[in-house]
């Protein structure tokens, strides 16, 4: 099952990275939150509930708004059909993915300190950051 973050204070937060305060984005934070790795369209049909007619294109527009704000990370992964999004959490955390059913839970940083991997080559480059995702059956579809 996946994991779910804890209630999120969605004023307080967007307030803190500096977006504007408004039913529509505190909506779509509150049901960011409420799930580990959610698609755009699952996050509009559960903001849908709350404010009925939101278009899908408006809850596009809010995620892209909290990934640059910082307050959403994008996860891309190998086969989804439709980028994730999760709550983003200051760190370097990875991700491991059934390839049966697609269940994506996240795994923490595997070894020392951000970005927890060395390239044999970084072409001159700081690295910031990195990206790994496993790949698996999980127990319910073994």
């Amino acid at each position: 099952m996946a994991h779910t973050h804890a209630p999120v204070d969605a004023p307080t937060r967007l307030r803190g990275a500096g977006l504007r305060v408004t039913a529509q984005r505190v909506a779509v934070l509150e049901a960011l939150s409420q799930t580990a790795h959610a698609a755009v369209d699952e996050l509009h049909e559960s903001v849908q509930r709350e404010i009925p007619g939101i278009a899908l294109q408006t809850v596009h527009g809010i995620v892209n708004d909290f990934t640059t704000a910082h307050v959403a990370q994008r996860v891309s992964l190998p086969g989804a059909s439709s980028a994730l999004y999760e709550l983003a959490r200051g760190d370097n955390h990875h991700h491991v993915q059934c390839i049966v059913c697609g269940r994506v839970e996240d795994v923490e940083c595997v070894v020392g300190a951000a970005p927890c991997l060395t390239p044999s080559d970084a072409h001159g480059m700081r690295i910031v950051e990195a990206a790994v995702t496993f790949r698996g059956i999980c127990e319910d579809c073994e």
